[in-house]
């Protein structure tokens, strides 16, 4: 289940959810370094990292599933956040240019479902972004940050899961090296222990980061060819010849 936004939003008004956002929006703005012209949506909760695209994006728009609840965003522009069913958005096909999925995948009913309604919003050639917990990290271990909650994965499952949907991921990052722990010292190192925990101990991050394309079309499994065997040819069913009627004899 997702959670509840009140306390998403109290995460990230937290010293250690500021440091989480800020990390994940660089990796972001690496990823997608120009977005002039383009149309974008983020899923989940991805209100905290779609700032940074906000200057640039020609539509920015944020949806929240229903059981989350949603609060106002931007706070200071015309609001452009939604609540939504999960797997039904109110968008017509090929709508959106860029998909930023945060506190989603791992939270969904069906993760599937979810990338397949993502994948018809999507124009042709559109890109996805999830941010999605790592199952061999410890921030999925521990509830007391959101990527603790729901279903982490591992790379070969979010792999499989993107095929599924007729997604093609082409790039990984991983973030969030440093411990789910709110301390002065943590804090103060975590630019040092991202660095070194990307070079170290990478399997164990946080966070993966992947990018995926929209595949236009579901690749087919080859059939086998099959040897038509002809039909028998019916033959018309022969008629009886009616017996010929008694003859009665008068008496």
């Amino acid at each position: 289940m997702p959670l509840d936004v009140v306390d998403l939003r109290d995460f990230y008004a937290r010293p250690l959810g500021q440091l989480s956002r800020r990390i994940l929006r660089a990796k972001l703005r690496s990823r997608w370094p120009d977005v002039r012209g383009l149309r974008m949506l983020g899923v989940g909760f991805a209100t905290p990292y779609l700032g940074v695209f906000r200057d640039d994006a020609e539509r920015l728009l944020a949806f929240a599933p229903a059981q989350q609840g949603v609060a106002g965003w931007p706070v200071d522009r015309r609001n452009a956040a939604a609540l939504v069913e999960d797997g039904m958005w109110p968008l017509p096909d090929a709508a959106v240019d860029r998909i930023v999925a945060a506190h989603a995948l791992e939270t969904s009913e069906s993760a599937v479902e979810f990338l397949r309604e993502a994948w018809r919003c999507l124009a042709p050639g559109g890109r996805l972004i999830a941010i999605v917990p790592n199952r061999r990290g410890p921030w999925a271990r521990m509830d007391a940050t959101p990527f603790g909650h729901g279903r982490p994965f591992s790379r070969s499952q979010l792999t499989d899961l993107l095929r599924q949907a007729q997604f093609a991921p082409e790039g990984w990052d991983e973030a969030l090296f440093m411990p789910p722990v709110e301390s002065y010292l943590v804090i103060r190192s975590a630019s040092a222990l991202e660095r070194v925990g990307a070079w170290l101990w990478a399997p164990f991050a946080g966070v993966h980061i992947v990018e995926a394309t929209k595949q236009a079309m579901r690749p087919q499994t080859a059939r086998s060819a099959r040897r038509i065997v002809p039909a028998p040819a019916l033959r018309p069913a022969a008629i009886g010849v009616p017996a010929p009627a008694p003859q009665i004899t008068p008496g």
